[in-house]
């Protein structure tokens, strides 16, 4: 997914994915474990910096307002 095509939702969709195919597989390579950490590592940075950059412009709304 790239940076420009991020979409929130479609992110955490993949994060939910991943634990629900971390949680329920009997039989896990570990390889393909340390492949699904890596891009949950990476779709978290991800939601946390959208997160955050909301964040800022809300505050900045908020300003405008008072």
């Amino acid at each position: 997914m790239a940076k420009n095509e991020f979409n929130y939702n479609k992110a955490l969709a993949e994060l939910n994915a991943i634990l629900e195919e971390l949680e329920n597989s009997a039989e896990i390579d570990m390889e393909d474990i340390s492949k699904k950490m890596k891009r949950a590592a990476e779709l978290t940075s991800l939601c946390k910096q959208q997160l955050h950059e909301m964040d800022k412009e809300l505050e900045k709304i908020m300003e405008e307002i008072k």
